[in-house]
């Protein structure tokens, strides 16, 4: 699961949205030096990250790549899913209502001064991002984005670069994996 995901995940769990980003920013044990629930919606995120990774449908979806490709298969699965919930999208407030909600939620800059000591992402720029994963070219620059991040994005790019043939099957398999994920809410 990629941004979208993780937000939507997370507003279901009652947890501060601006965790389901730091989640891949913050590193290390937590061990409260944030406030709780900020801490709860970082752990959140590791949570999804890991049942996503373990998941039944993920291994079958990771199994359907050719063997040098599933290595990055699981990065290239997370952003399709974003794809596919963009294009699939469950909600009755429309998704471009919640990017922008979403988006002001995690440019929080005192979260992000507490959890990251740098700024946060620009809540514009960042729904824009959260909108892009409704078409095709926005998550071949999301891969590209995160490609780019490597020290040899030449094996993701060219491993990505066929993300299209997975979809169909992603399209079909993230509604059960999200509904999985969903056990994962921590009780309130």
């Amino acid at each position: 699961m990629n941004f979208l995901a993780h937000l939507w995940l997370t507003e279901r769990a009652g947890l501060p949205l601006v965790g389901a980003v730091l989640g891949d920013v913050v590193r290390g044990r937590l061990e409260g030096r944030l406030p709780p629930a900020l801490e709860a919606s970082i752990r959140f995120h590791r949570q999804i990250d890991v049942a996503t990774d373990r998941h039944p449908l993920s291994l079958a979806a990771r199994a359907r790549f050719d063997n040098g490709a599933r290595r990055w298969s699981g990065i290239v699965l997370d952003v399709v899913h974003d794809h596919a919930l963009a294009l699939d999208w469950p909600e009755q407030e429309p998704l471009d209502a919640f990017a922008v909600r979403a988006a002001r939620a995690v440019a929080d800059p005192g979260a992000w001064q507490l959890a990251a000591d740098r700024p946060p992402p620009d809540a514009e720029r960042f729904a824009a991002l959260l909108l892009s994963y409704r078409d095709g070219t926005g998550i071949d620059r999301a891969l590209a984005r995160i490609a780019s991040r490597l020290r040899d994005p030449a094996p993701l790019l060219g491993h990505a670069a066929g993300w299209r043939d997975h979809l169909t099957a992603v399209r079909e398999d993230s509604p059960r994996l999200l509904a999985d994920l969903q056990q994962l809410v921590p009780a309130r």
